[in-house]
């Protein structure tokens, strides 16, 4: 989070930790993000999309996951990060999946 915020410090982005939800579990966090209108970024690709996946076939909300793996090198999930937040627009990741690297 620190080195995407150092090249570009305007990224709306939050951790689970800035918002109470360390300890919660993956749909208590899409739930959370569907509520609050927001992307969710995480390296937990092999259940994260699963359960996203479950909230679109359901019919609930989920504006979207960015699933960077574990061994993506660090200046390309930034870079890869910053051009999806710099060319989406609101409402464009709703019920997608997006693994990264692009």
């Amino acid at each position: 989070m620190r080195g995407l915020l150092r090249r570009d410090p305007q990224v709306d982005i939050l951790r689970v930790q800035d918002v109470g939800l360390s300890a919660a579990n993956d749909p208590a966090v899409l739930e959370w993000a569907a509520t609050e209108n927001r992307v969710v970024v995480a390296h937990d690709v092999s259940t994260l999309a699963g359960h996203a996946f479950a909230r679109v076939t359901a019919g609930q909300a989920m504006q979207g996951v960015f699933a960077v793996p574990s061994k993506l090198a660090v200046g390309r999930a930034i870079d890869d990060l910053l051009l999806l937040t710099g060319c989406s627009h609101s409402g464009e990741w709703d019920g997608r999946v997006q693994f990264l690297p692009l």
